[in-house]
């Protein structure tokens, strides 16, 4: 793996020492985990798409994103809907 060099002001530089030295880890290792704690916008996009389809898969019902996005309550909102399309797909009235 290429490593490369970041400028910090000597005060960060200090801090980060300290911190990898109560890890037990080098100051690389401390702000590649530090790093990896922090997902990008685009990474947890990626997540919230990847949960949604999961959670469709497990109730078997196709819920749209805008109806993800409009569940102030996501699980029991996902639960209403759910059993709403599931019904409408069996036919019944309720």
């Amino acid at each position: 793996m290429a490593s490369t060099t970041i400028q910090v002001p000597r005060e960060t530089r200090d801090q980060l020492a300290a911190l990898a030295k109560e890890r037990g880890v080098s100051i690389g290792q401390l702000v590649e985990a530090l790093a990896a704690e922090q997902p990008t916008a685009a990474q947890r996009a990626e997540r919230l798409a990847a949960d949604r389809d999961v959670a469709r898969r497990l109730i078997g019902v196709d819920i749209g994103d805008e109806e993800f996005e409009q569940a102030p309550d996501v699980l029991g909102n996902i639960y209403k809907v759910a059993a709403a399309k599931a019904r409408a797909a069996r036919g019944d009235a309720a």
